[in-house]
């Protein structure tokens, strides 16, 4: 009878925990995540091996509570997810719960030992949008000056613009820099194994566990110096099926090698002296009879409690229908004012279709300001989302040094005097690219509440959502060059000044309600 109830609490949670499948099937989709269905089997298979070495434990287990009770925080997680309909919350909460179910099936004192293969399914998830492009951008500039480094050092002439590198006659893009690190992921996933299965000391594990990524990056900024190499002796039109070539499983291999050979060089300081698949515990053995304990599980209280609130929250996720996104009624950014005061708008501008696609934009609005008297111009850009819960916001911290700008001295100031509305914050920077210098302003709207501060426009979308079932929001930036000479409170007063008249017609199009 146990295993009838531990069958119905795992397919509950199957229907429980849908929208948690349906969005690691999507990222799985992605090139980065296509080692994702990997992952479960993995951990399947370090649990088993694992629990070879627990023996069979008879009579009575009293220590289940704190299973049953990560099983209810999966719930609410999971419930939480759905209510506020960001799926990667369902997919979190799986893991929570698997953990649950080792706890609460073991018990406390033996379940916890089961960390490893939970803490594994990790590797399975997406990563936040806010932290992946934070991490990819700055994996890309370190293999673009990595990869511009040693083609320096082999005499190839090269200039590194953002993460943009200029060859002369071909340029490599940011997009394609970047290629190799989707290997990232997989590696990573393969090191955590490494180190678990490695019979070393600790610490050799942690080195193994933690060299993932530098390697990773090593071997793109190879792939990036061996492309501009081809380049140089050969001409373009060897590149890209040289590109091609090592962007498929050669990295892969590659940083797999030397992962091996870490571990090699770790093991010679090793007094134990042994070679590295020794040192690797690859015992298959007994794992088939390790996997049919699954029918001595025990119908205890506990595992009986958590098959039946998760078959009742499965039937009332089936029952009742997911809350339908609320839209709000807004005039599109093509109908925003040309006149604005005493600045005109210049044409909208259409941003590069692989910008674009980035960006992921439902509607924005790029244009170019100028005033009669006013030296310099100021570019004003906006970008909307109907659901930032599928996407949002990407920062200009992020997208600006890609382009090739350093960012000095960001903060948060207040909004100067005479901008319509309530007062709020908004980010203020100078960048710069070589002797060029612009001064940037830019907010986050959401609903009608505006701010500087990224988490503060998260909290309030995510309240919103709670709310009213919105959750469109958007950003609005300014940027104005300091000319030759000029001073910055100069073109501090040209920005301040636009800002003021280019918030009269926003509401219109970024609603509060």
């Amino acid at each position: 009878m146990g295993l009838f109830w531990f069958l119905l609490a795992l397919l509950s949670a199957g229907v429980y925990f849908q929208t948690g499948v349906t969005s690691l099937a999507k990222a799985w989709a992605l090139p980065e995540y296509s080692h994702g269905p990997l992952i479960p089997l993995l951990s399947l298979f370090l649990f088993l091996r694992h629990l070879k070495r627990v023996p069979v434990r008879m009579g009575p287990v009293s220590d289940r509570g704190a299973g049953l009770a990560v099983v209810l925080l999966a719930m609410v997680l999971g419930g939480i997810g759905r209510l506020l309909q960001i799926d990667d919350f369902a997919a979190y909460a799986m893991i929570l719960w698997t953990g649950g179910m080792l706890l609460l099936s073991f018990g406390w004192r033996q379940g916890r030992q089961f960390w490893p293969p939970v803490l594994h399914l990790v590797y399975m998830l997406p990563l936040p949008g806010v932290l992946y492009y934070g991490l990819s951008t700055w994996l890309q500039w370190v293999s673009s000056n990595l990869g511009v480094w040693f083609l320096h050092q082999i005499s190839v002439p090269v200039f590194l613009d953002g993460n943009i590198i200029d060859l002369g006659v071909y340029k490599l893009q940011v997009a394609e820099a970047c290629s190799g690190l989707r290997y990232l992921f997989p590696i990573l996933s393969f090191s955590y194994i490494f180190a678990v299965l490695y019979r070393g000391p600790i610490w050799h594990k942690a080195v193994l566990l933690i060299s993932a990524a530098p390697i990773t990056v090593f071997m793109n900024s190879v792939r990036i110096a061996i492309a501009g190499a081809v380049v140089d002796r050969y001409g373009i039109e060897h590149v890209e099926g040289v590109s091609h070539f090592m962007e498929g499983w050669v990295i892969f291999v590659a940083c797999v090698a030397i992962l091996f050979g870490l571990a090699r060089v770790m093991l010679l300081l090793n007094p134990q002296r042994m070679g590295v698949v020794e040192a690797l515990d690859l015992d298959f053995d007994g794992l088939w009879a390790q996997a049919q304990r699954i029918r001595l599980i025990e119908p205890s209280r506990a595992l009986i409690v958590a098959a039946l609130v998760m078959g009742a929250g499965a039937l009332a996720w089936a029952v009742i229908p997911p809350r339908p996104m609320v839209e709000v009624a807004r005039e599109p950014f093509h109908a925003f004012p040309a006149q604005l005061g005493a600045w005109v708008a210049s044409s909208p501008q259409s941003l590069d279709p692989q910008v674009a696609k980035v960006l992921a934009a439902d509607d924005y609005h790029s244009v170019t300001l100028t005033k009669a008297g006013e030296r310099q111009p100021v570019d004003l850009f906006m970008a909307w989302y109907k659901d930032q819960m599928t996407g949002g916001t990407h920062s200009p911290t992020i997208c600006l040094p890609s382009a090739g700008w350093e960012i000095a001295g960001l903060q948060s100031v207040p909004a100067p005097e005479g901008v319509e509305g309530a007062p709020f914050t908004l980010n203020r920077t100078v960048i710069q690219k070589g002797m060029e210098r612009m001064l940037v302003y830019y907010w986050y709207d959401q609903q009608g509440v505006r701010t500087a501060s990224s988490y503060y426009a998260k909290l309030s979308m995510t309240l919103s959502k709670l709310e009213t079932g919105r959750s469109d929001g958007a950003i609005v930036r300014l940027i104005t060059p300091i000319g030759p000479g000029e001073s910055d409170s100069a073109a501090e007063a040209r920005l301040q000044d636009a800002l003021r008249a280019v918030v009269v017609p926003l509401p219109r199009f970024l609603p509060k309600s």
